[in-house]
């Protein structure tokens, strides 16, 4: 069985990755002192994807504020629904606000555009 995880923990996480993937590219650009135009290269490449970070996090913050939040019916904490199903942020518990999907199996692909046309 697949692990899921919420939409907004998995864009946070992308974004979390995209910071250490900056730093990272900024130390290789160490390595190249004696090219400057090589190292002026990696650090601003570093420094492109902190800022991607920057606009990921801002965006999903917008995105955040405008969610359905509710409660969740297995650890009865708020949690926010992104999209016609989603997982629960602290206990994984499958949810959705579509009655026509209640009961069904949880599959990440009732939120595709095919998926929803299909139906």
């Amino acid at each position: 069985m697949a692990k899921y995880s919420s939409k907004i923990n998995k864009i946070r996480t992308f974004a979390l990755s995209l910071v250490f993937l900056g730093f990272i590219v900024m130390y290789l650009g160490i390595f190249f002192k004696e090219k400057p135009i090589l190292m002026t290269i990696f650090m601003l490449l570093g420094l492109l994807s902190i800022i991607a970070s920057t606009v990921v996090y801002f965006w999903i913050g917008m995105l955040s504020t405008r969610t359905v939040q509710v409660i969740c019916p297995s650890c009865q904490k708020p949690t926010k629904i992104l999209g016609r199903v989603d997982i629960c942020m602290h206990c994984n518990e499958p949810l959705t606000l579509d009655q026509k999907l209640e009961g069904k199996e949880f599959d990440e692909k009732y939120n595709s555009k095919k998926e929803t046309s299909a139906k």
